[in-house]
């Protein structure tokens, strides 16, 4: 099996066409014990512990398992079943336990603490000892120190958790599958753009059925709620949505968010921390909870004002509008989408005919072109998981490769809500050559319907150039070690690359390039993009508003003792209080699809979209101080930010970039916020 098994071949690219789903659990294990012969190398050696032959050592171990796993595991994130999901499970506790057991080897460990002990005498250079400190805290932050009887118990939390974790995104996977909204009668489609009633019949045609159907897609159920007159649908949209994984049934996720926030907690104990936020956030640029807490709290201070004035408005116009007593979450959107219309003679169906997906995909590759000097040519004989994933390589204005990149951009039953930036292969060098790195984006973007191709509201134009930030990060990773190249960053940095590039979504230099009419070809006429500019701190004291209440609601299940936790939903109710506009809905809780925190990595970390939002209106505030396209400014961004990844602190980085520290200011001018107040 193992000789014909592609996934233990020698490959470049990943050998999509060649994997079966029964390929993924034996190489998994064949990858593993590679792995432990490697570690059980070093670690017996009987050779002085050195920087090479023990930190270099294991950082270069294992890659085969790192390369088949991240196969798998973006496969179970973009396009799963249930072979897939069974087979997580399965191997989930096996790579947990793998990983207990490089981290609690105690020769191992002996060696990285003798070498991390002697890195005075040992004439590293930078990137060379932020690697050693990498490695020793590794193991000293994971239970290296703990006595035997604690490790085991650490060992059981991690299996459970890694199993939790899974199930909890399953859940939520089946539960957005599991919803339709089927419309039979014409009038209840009121309201909606043509496009979106085509989408809704061409899935209602294919599963055999008359009429229109809705799901909880992005694509989907956003335009639904924007523009759907029929405000009982509205509310039927709505509750599905936000009771995702909370029904009381096989899918309910309420008891797993109690379990994962507990042996959290008990994790970070027996690690000696006080809770799970203190563990994770001494990692992080922002050291501790108090400081996250006091910056969440600032930023509430200065938006909240805005916020109450914007939903003031907002009722007062539904009041006139249409007689609306009491605003509800299911009427945020479209009295919000109307009052924009009102107020700015903006509609995103006006602007959707200029927002063509290919068109926009060269948009972001130009803007690339000019502010880095990147090429991206598309081709056809890469391997892909799916017939929708396009593929392209990369190269400098010398012809040189720098990544290949995949772009996956539109929903199917398969894959999980949202957008990220993904890594099949991860640049290093290597022998002195430099392995230039495999980048993906996946996206949930409109599709295209029989009569018009898959245009973007203004909201997917954005996210798709924030995801191609992310992507850029990885791309011009210029760096030795595989675990500091490229997105290998504090997680209250990793947003930086990403959010500065939306900024020239609203930039008229910027739209020129992309923005064209998919019919005409007309360029966006000026009157919109300065309608654009205009709408763009629409309700913005609102959105800051919702960004605050998740990362409060993050850091009150991750820096307190959740022991007496019992009842998620008045948890989260408490949570949200401070930040509260729109009446309790009882059947929805947001914690039993809140992602992010539960199956993503950003437990104790949500608030670094805001924290990112301060660097990247700064970062960007330089930008336009010198030309948004200014090669000298690109040159440094990408010579101190998106090629150093992880190999110095992010301040130290951003610093020498900016060439002073970042002023929060910065982020309530581009808001709005300070003539709000």
């Amino acid at each position: 099996m193992n000789s014909r098994n592609p996934l233990l071949q020698e490959f470049d690219f990943a050998p999509f066409s060649k994997i079966k789903t029964e390929h993924f659990k034996p190489a998994i294990l064949k990858a593993i014990e590679l792995a432990k012969n490697e570690i059980d190398k070093i670690a017996d050696s009987t050779s002085n512990p050195t920087f090479e032959n023990t930190i270099e050592a294991l950082e270069f171990s294992g890659k085969k398992l790192d390369r088949i796993t991240s196969i798998f595991f973006n496969l179970n994130s973009a396009e799963t079943n249930e072979e897939i999901q069974k087979i997580a499970q399965e191997i989930s506790p096996l790579l947990s336990e793998f990983k207990n057991d490089v981290i609690l080897n105690e020769k191992l460990f002996e060696r990285v603490k003798e070498v991390f002990n002697n890195k005075k005498s040992l004439e590293l250079n930078g990137e060379q000892l932020m690697l050693l400190d990498k490695k020793y805290k590794a193991f000293s932050r994971n239970g290296a120190n703990l006595n035997s009887e604690d490790q085991t118990k650490l060992r059981e939390i991690d299996k459970k958790l890694s199993s939790l974790s899974l199930k909890f995104g399953e859940n939520v996977l089946a539960e957005a599958n599991k919803f339709e909204l089927h419309i039979t009668e014409e009038t209840d489609l009121d309201g909606l753009p043509d496009h979106v009633k085509q989408a809704a019949s061409e899935v209602a045609n294919s599963k055999n059925k008359d009429g229109w159907i809705f799901t909880l897609e992005y694509p989907s159920y956003i335009p639904f709620m924007k523009y759907a007159k029929n405000r009982s649908l509205r509310k039927t949209m709505a509750l599905a949505f936000g009771a995702k994984g909370f029904h009381n049934d096989e899918l309910d996720n309420q008891d797993n968010v109690l379990q994962i926030v507990k042996l959290r907690f008990e994790r970070a104990k027996l690690l000696g921390y006080k809770s799970h936020a203190h563990f994770v956030l001494e990692e992080r640029m922002a050291k501790n909870p108090k400081t996250v807490t006091t910056f969440l709290q600032e930023l509430l201070e200065k938006a909240k004002p805005a916020a109450l004035k914007e939903f003031s408005e907002l009722e007062n116009f539904a009041q006139d509008l249409e007689g609306i007593d009491q605003l509800q979450k299911w009427d945020a959107s479209y009295y919000a989408e109307k009052l924009k219309q009102k107020l700015f003679d903006l509609d995103d169906e006006i602007l959707k005919p200029y927002f063509q997906l290919n068109n926009v995909i060269d948009g972001v590759f130009t803007v690339a072109k000019k502010l880095y000097n990147l090429t991206f040519t598309e081709v056809k004989d890469i391997d892909v998981y799916h017939k929708d994933v396009k593929t392209y390589q990369v190269t400098d204005n010398e012809g040189k490769e720098v990544a290949l990149f995949y772009a996956d951009f539109h929903p199917r039953a398969g894959k999980r809500d949202g957008a990220w930036m993904t890594v099949y292969k991860s640049q290093e060098i290597l022998e002195e050559k430099n392995i230039r790195p495999h980048i993906s984006i996946v996206c949930n973007f409109t599709k295209p319907t029989k009569n018009t191709p898959s245009l973007l509201t203004f909201n997917e134009v954005t996210t798709l150039f924030h995801e191609f930030g992310h992507a850029l990060h990885g791309m011009l990773a210029n760096t030795t070690y595989p675990s500091l190249s490229g997105t290998s960053v504090y997680w209250d940095f990793v947003e930086l690359p990403s959010q500065v590039l939306e900024n020239w979504c609203y930039e008229p230099e910027a739209l020129q390039l992309f923005a064209k009419h998919y019919e005409t070809g007309e360029v966006i006429p000026q009157e919109l993009i300065d309608k654009i500019k205009k709408a763009s701190n629409f309700h913005e004291g609102m959105a800051t508003l919702r960004q605050i209440s998740f990362g409060m609601l993050d850091m009150s299940y991750h820096a307190v003792d959740p022991s007496d936790l019992s009842n998620i939903k008045e948890h989260e109710d408490k949570a949200f209080e401070s930040t509260k506009l729109y009446p309790e809905v009882e059947e929805n809780c947001m914690s039993t699809s809140f992602s992010h925190i539960f199956q993503g990595g950003y437990s104790s970390g949500y608030y670094s979209y805001k924290w990112a939002e301060v660097l990247d209106a700064d970062a960007f505030e330089y930008f336009k101080e010198q030309g948004i396209f200014n090669s000298e400014v690109a040159k440094k961004f990408q010579d101190n930010i998106l090629s150093l990844g992880g190999t110095e602190d992010p301040m130290t980085l951003y610093k020498r970039f900016r060439g002073k520290e970042p002023q929060p200011d910065a982020l309530l001018k581009r808001a709005g916020l300070l003539e709000k107040q």
